[in-house]
Formats: C-alpha cells, structure tokens, sequence
C-alpha cells in the first residue's frame, strides 16, 4: 500500500488520525450536540457514530437504524465532518453508499465471520471507500488477517486495521485485553496498512482510557478511534466508556507525541549500541534454552526407560513458586514470568512427548 492509497479521508500522513462520536446515534440532538462539542474542538478527523449495533441479547438497544442517517447528513453538512459507520452485511454497505457515508468499519463480531467479511468485500468491489476493519473477539489474528486479505482482494485500496483488544474471561483491568503483542504481529505481516488503536473498547471505563492512549502513540499507531457522547452518563449503550467531548478534549491535549529521530545521528548511536546489547542477551537466553530442552530430552528418555508420567504437578508448582519469587526480586512483572515459563514448559512436555511416541 503507498502513500496515494491512504491519502485523502484516512490521512495518516500529518499526525495520528482521531476519530471520535458516540457509541450510537440515539436521536438527532444527541448526534448534533455531541458533533458541536467536537467540532469546537478542533481535533477531530473523523466522526464515527453506530447506527447498527450487534448485541448478544434480543431486546438490548440495536442501534436506530437508517433512520440515523438525515442526522449524519446534517452532522456533515453543518460541522463539514467526514462519516464513518459500522457495517455488518451487504445491505448495510448498500444503504451506508446511498447516503453519503465517507468510511466503513467492520466490527469484531463480523471478523470472526469469513462469510460475513466476504459479503461486504463483494458489496464493496469496484466502489473506492475506505475500510477499517476491527480485531476479532477472540485473539485470533489469522481472522484478522484474512480479513484483510478478503478486503485487499476484492479491489479495496484505502483498508485500514482497528485494534480494539480481546475478549479474555480471566481479564479484571480491561474490557477488552489488549494484548498489544498480537497489535505488533499484525504490523509486522502488514507494515504498511495503517493501524487505529480503540482505547474505549479496550478500556470499557472512562478513568483508563488515556493510558491506553498514550501507550499506542508511544508503540506509533496510525490513529485512536475514542468514543465521545454530549451525556454519557445516560447513554444508551456503552455508557462508562465514552467521554464528554470537553473531557475527550482535554485527554488529547494531555498526550505526549514523540518522534523516531532517525535523523539525529547521537540519539541513534547511543541507541544502536543498547540495541546491541539486548541482541546479545537475546542470542544468550535462546542458546540457554537449546541447553534446557538438552536437558528435558534427557529427562524424557529417563522417563520412558522408568515408564514416569511426563507431568509432575509438584515440580511444576516448584518452578512457578521459585521463578515467581525471584521474577519480584528482579522488578519483573508476575503475569509476564508466569507466561513466559508456561511457554517454556510447553516447548519442554512437547519435547518428552515426541520421545515417548518414539518406536
């Protein structure tokens, strides 16, 4: 993707694109009054707004529907805003085009759907509209990526990726579990489609979502997509997680935008030389683990020779126990040593099982 194919409505080239607007359009003075207090801001890109909203629950508020869209219109008309919209089937794609809507979204239920994803990418082949296309639920990036793909196939030249993070039962902070690290992935298979952080989503509560936001400039997303309600309070979906576009102001003033320096021969130097460094302990810690699996081999064949199960659920709470406590002595994190030696582990049972399933 070049630099013409991003250009125009998703214009990432100045500085991050924002997009704010309420969860749903509810009624016309709720869409218009939210509208004017971020147009007064000026810091808006693009105004996003729900008019379909997939919910789990028959009965729960579904969005109005295309009665919403005189309100968008008027948005764009008295404000000079571009629109964007979600879209979860081909209908909606047809009446999205009929009544001007500038962009598209597809949200994380629909990426879960390859049936649903290749319906709209049809819906869409041969029209030139941007399409920003959400995570999936579940931390599944092939389904985010073979989105992509869906879209990128069917003529799509202006398509854009939304991190909004993962569904997670054992989650407590967020909503949504970030899990920037599947973010990452995603923009090293595709460095040049653009990347849009959703921090409201992630977050699912007002007080954390300027963390989320600074956290994704820090990491260089493309843009933030926050939702703003004129009364969040009473909204009628997503109420915690939305802010007052005077509050949603104030958070974009408070960020702090930092630039790669690449031009700064001292800054890169000194850079390069730390980078270095963390090369080789890298090329260390992977040549330690060669030995521990060395290891694990060997205890596999002793295992086999003395018929011993593979999994001894004392030794493994000795390991979490001891890594645990030294991790804390060491300033690192408890979740993060506690992944890591799981994933370390693994790789070693996997290791014992291919010998036990030796002939």
């Amino acid at each position: 993707m070049t630099e013409d194919t991003i250009s125009g409505i998703l214009d990432f080239s100045k500085r991050p694109l924002i997009i704010s607007g309420p969860c749903s359009a509810e009624t016309e003075k709720q869409v218009m009054d939210t509208a004017k207090g971020l147009k007064d801001l000026d810091k808006v890109d693009l105004f996003r707004a729900g008019i379909w909203k997939p919910r789990t629950y028959p009965g729960s508020f579904e969005g109005v529907g295309e009665v919403g869209f005189p309100w968008l219109k008027r948005v764009k008309e008295e404000y000079s805003f571009p629109l964007t919209v979600e879209v979860a089937k081909a209908k909606h794609v047809e009446l999205c085009l009929e009544n001007d809507i500038d962009v598209l979204w597809i949200g994380a239920r629909s990426t879960t759907n390859p049936f649903v994803v290749q319906e709209i990418a049809d819906a869409i082949s041969g029209v030139d509209i941007p399409v920003m296309v959400k995570n999936p639920i579940n931390p599944d990036i092939a389904l985010w990526l073979g989105a992509i793909e869906r879209l990128l196939k069917s003529g799509a030249s202006r398509v854009a990726a939304i991190h909004r993070g993962f569904s997670n039962l054992g989650e407590k902070y967020y909503r949504n579990s970030p899990q920037w690290q599947i973010a990452i992935e995603f923009r090293r298979q595709y460095p040049d489609i653009p990347l849009i952080c959703d921090p409201s989503h992630i977050c699912g509560r007002r007080e954390t979502i300027f963390e989320v936001s600074q956290k994704a400039i820090d990491l260089r997303y493309d843009g933030l997509m926050i939702e703003s309600h004129i009364d969040p309070d009473h909204a009628w979906s997503d109420a915690s997680q939305q802010l007052t576009p005077p509050a949603f102001g104030a958070l974009m003033d408070r960020l702090t935008y930092r630039t790669e320096h690449m031009d700064d021969p001292p800054i890169q130097n000194e850079l390069e030389m730390l980078r270095n460094n963390i090369d080789n302990i890298d090329e260390t810690i992977i040549r330690l683990l060669a030995n521990r699996m060395e290891i694990s081999r060997k205890i596999g064949h002793y295992k086999k020779e003395n018929n011993v199960t593979i999994f001894q659920s004392k030794r493994w709470n000795e390991i979490i126990n001891r890594c645990v406590k030294l991790a804390i002595q060491e300033d690192l994190s408890e979740e993060f040593i506690i992944n890591y030696i799981k994933a370390v582990h693994d790789e070693s049972i996997d290791q014992q099982e291919n010998i036990m399933n030796e002939d």
